[in-house]
């Protein structure tokens, strides 16, 4: 496990709508997309995985990895789909590292999608409820209209009533967000802006979600089509690409870990697997918290965004909104957290989300964000991508190759 792993090339479609792309397209397009920006043909590639959660529910489509090796050239490569809920992405990548320190080969490609809208970019509210809900424990839908908002809700809540945050805190992170996916093109919500005032006021589009519970709608990720991908590479892949490694990323820690689905009866304040998979993580890269100046957490919802930062070590238990507020999770605050604008204005195409976690670190250590959303010192970053209710946690850190 001491071989070191690189991400050698980052792609993704812009997050929204991909409007009548199919499946097979989206596929395509992600191993030519990624392919192209370092020039080299798919071909080169060993082996892949490919991380989506709705495919089956949404798309009507398994198998995915035979539409991948469609791809002239990923014919008869060892490749397979991977399934976390929302952090299949973050699977897909682990997936892909895990079968190069295998010997499986030398250059992999990790891929995420998700299409969630129709041909013409309408989507069935109602019927995403549904399917996204089958990521929850059995026992705790009944009664819940939206299984997923409705139990981040009652974790909104429980944070807010434990640590005496108010909703206005936990609404700041997405004002930040907005602000920070008006400087990245690639993000769904790029031309909105909302002000505090805007977050907290009930009208027009911002309701309670679920009556009596304080989440509202712009506490909420979006429901977005996209796709993202990068290509992973031993030292010896980079040789066969013949990318050097001043132009990579080195992954230098990452880990895994599984927390029981139900929510009842476990600790979602503080999840315990989120917090060993990103110590371990920390621990495999030989860093600590304090060297972290960028990241990308996974703010399905605002709450899930300050536990995130509790997660990455940068502020104690109920003090991760206070985090944001304070301006410490700003371009030029102490950790540069989310710039790509995160899932709540970035846009949440489920199995990409992971996979474009890694791209967007990537993108900020090459010093290839817009200059706006750029951070100017960028030394180590981090991710952390969930699966359900704090269940699956995907970690990683990240930084340039010495």
């Amino acid at each position: 496990m001491n071989q070191r792993i690189y991400i050698a090339a980052y792609s993704q479609s812009k997050f929204g709508k991909l409007m009548d792309m199919t499946v097979p397209q989206i596929l395509a397009n992600a191993v030519t997309g990624v392919c192209q920006q370092i020039n080299v043909e798919p071909s080169v590639i060993d082996t892949g995985s490919i991380g989506s959660a709705c495919n089956f529910t949404l798309n009507q489509q398994g198998l995915l990895s035979g539409l991948a090796a469609t791809v002239p050239g990923l014919e008869g490569k060892p490749i397979e789909s991977v399934e976390n809920a929302c952090a299949s992405g973050g699977q897909a990548v682990l997936s892909v590292i895990y079968k190069l320190l295998s010997g499986v080969g030398d250059v992999g490609v990790a891929i995420g999608y998700e299409k969630m809208r129709d041909p013409e970019g309408k989507m069935n509210g109602k019927l995403i409820g549904e399917v996204l809900g089958y990521y929850s424990h059995p026992d705790e839908r009944p009664g819940k209209v939206f299984i997923f908002p409705h139990l981040f809700a009652e974790i909104m809540q429980c944070y807010m009533q434990v640590y005496g945050v108010s909703e206005s805190d936990l609404a700041q992170i997405a004002v930040n967000e907005y602000q920070n996916a008006k400087y990245n093109p690639w993000a769904q919500m790029s031309k909105v802006q909302i002000t505090l005032e805007q977050a907290m006021k009930i009208e027009g589009i911002n309701r309670y979600v679920v009556e009596g519970l304080p989440l509202k709608t712009y506490d909420c990720s979006q429901i977005t089509d996209g796709y993202a991908a990068l290509i992973l590479a031993t030292e010896e892949g980079l040789r066969k690409l013949g990318v050097p490694k001043s132009e990579c990323v080195e992954i230098a820690g990452y880990a895994q870990a599984t927390d029981p689905l139900q929510k009842e009866g476990r600790n979602t304040l503080v999840p315990a697997g989120a917090h060993r998979a990103m110590r371990k993580a920390y621990e495999m890269a030989g860093a600590v918290p304090a060297d972290v100046n960028v990241a990308e957490i996974h703010d399905c919802f605002t709450v899930a965004a300050a536990i995130g930062t509790e997660v990455l070590g940068k502020a104690s238990p109920g003090k991760g909104a206070r985090y944001w507020v304070e301006g410490k999770a700003n371009v030029d605050g102490d950790c540069a957290i989310n710039m790509s604008g995160g899932l709540i204005a970035k846009g949440h195409p489920v199995g990409a989300t992971g996979v474009a976690m890694l791209g967007s670190c990537f993108r900020q250590l090459k010093g290839k964000a817009s200059k706006e959303i750029q951070r100017k010192d960028p030394k180590v970053a981090a991710t952390f991508n969930i699966g359900g209710a704090l269940c699956a946690s995907v970690c990683t850190v990240l930084r340039n190759p010495a």
